[in-house]
């Protein structure tokens, strides 16, 4: 049972399409009618975005899990194999989808730490970011898309599932015990590649990521910023993806998984940008969960049969990820 797929592409290949119809006509309304003129966007507005985007995939769950259930109850190659239930995978599925919206919310946070520390050294205004994370989350959603892809093929093998898990263990175990290191953009290979053969102008022109004046075209800052923002999420989706992984082998609930919760990252950044560095315990409770979805691919899912129960599975990453922004508000209260 472990090695069938409950969602083959060549069964579900309309249901990417309409899902990726989907988000391409939210991220036009949300560009071309919501975010049409340039504003900073306020803490109320980033609330209320924030609640929208987490209400979207609540209600696709829900959706998800009904339709999952329609389609397993109808599904002959399913019905045939020995203790197969259509109502216990569907639940299952929904679970998994819920936990790996959870796992890529809580690792979404240091993208947030990256986004504070990109608009400070570029000098980004805060009614342009908006703009620039629009962008950097569709580059996020293609270059998801891609190792997502590749992760289904190379999780097939069990020798590249155990590499992925101690990967994330090792990944977990230096965020719990390295010190800080602080971000230089001006630093990163690709940004100094970029200075010394495009031409780069020294200051923000509304909008635009290019401007050309006479005969040369010219990179602004709001560039500089998207770039380093795509590369930081290029290194970030090399853990997530394989953590996503670890929750479950369906890339179907892999993909709407890491999908709803990037595009809510804009709205979460602008929500706790201010707040973010309260969060000082945030980080641990990231290491451990990284180290727990590592054990299961090396270790937990086959001591129980293949598969560790994904209610055990959200729960450990509920508590432990709340324990952490408890112990962060608590201890920062307590301090001051």
């Amino acid at each position: 049972m472990e090695n069938i797929s409950l969602f083959p592409f060549t069964d579900y290949w309309l249901f990417y399409v309409l899902f990726t119809v989907f988000v391409l006509i939210v991220l036009a309304l949300d560009l071309g009618v919501f975010h049409r003129e340039a504003h900073e966007v306020k803490f109320k507005e980033a609330a209320i975005w924030s609640v929208i985007w987490v209400a979207l995939a609540l209600l696709f769950n829900f959706l998800f899990y009904h339709y999952s259930l329609w389609k397993f109850s109808t599904d002959e190659v399913l019905l045939s194999v020995p203790g197969f239930q259509p109502e216990v995978a569907a639940k299952n599925s929904a679970l998994e989808f819920l936990t790996g919206y959870i796992v890529e919310k809580s690792l979404a946070v240091d993208n947030i730490f990256v986004f504070v520390v990109v608009f400070t050294f570029f000098a980004i205004p805060a009614k342009y970011q908006h703009r620039v994370l629009f962008f950097g989350i569709i580059g996020a959603l293609i270059f998801r898309i891609i190792f997502i892809a590749l992760g289904a093929i190379l999780i097939q093998y069990k020798i590249i599932v155990i590499i992925f898990g101690v990967f994330l263990i090792f990944t977990g175990i230096k965020i719990l015990f390295s010190p800080e290191k602080p971000i230089d953009p001006g630093k990163n290979p690709i940004i100094k590649l970029l200075k010394k053969y495009l031409p780069i102008h020294p200051q923000i022109e509304g909008q635009k990521f290019f401007i050309r004046q006479g005969k040369t075209l010219f990179a602004t800052p709001l560039f500089l910023a998207l770039v380093f923002i795509e590369i930081s999420d290029i290194i970030f989706a090399v853990d997530s993806v394989p953590a996503i992984f670890a929750i479950t082998k369906e890339p179907l609930i892999v993909f709407t998984s890491n999908v709803f919760a990037i595009l809510g990252l804009r709205a979460m950044y602008f929500l706790l940008a201010g707040v973010v560095d309260k969060f000082r315990y945030l980080k641990y409770g990231l290491g451990v969960v990284l180290i727990f979805v590592g054990l299961k691919m090396v270790w937990l899912n086959d001591l129980y049969d293949g598969k560790f129960p994904i209610t055990w599975s959200l729960l450990i990453i509920i508590a432990v990820i709340g324990i952490s922004i408890l112990l962060s508000l608590f201890i920062k209260k307590k301090t001051e």
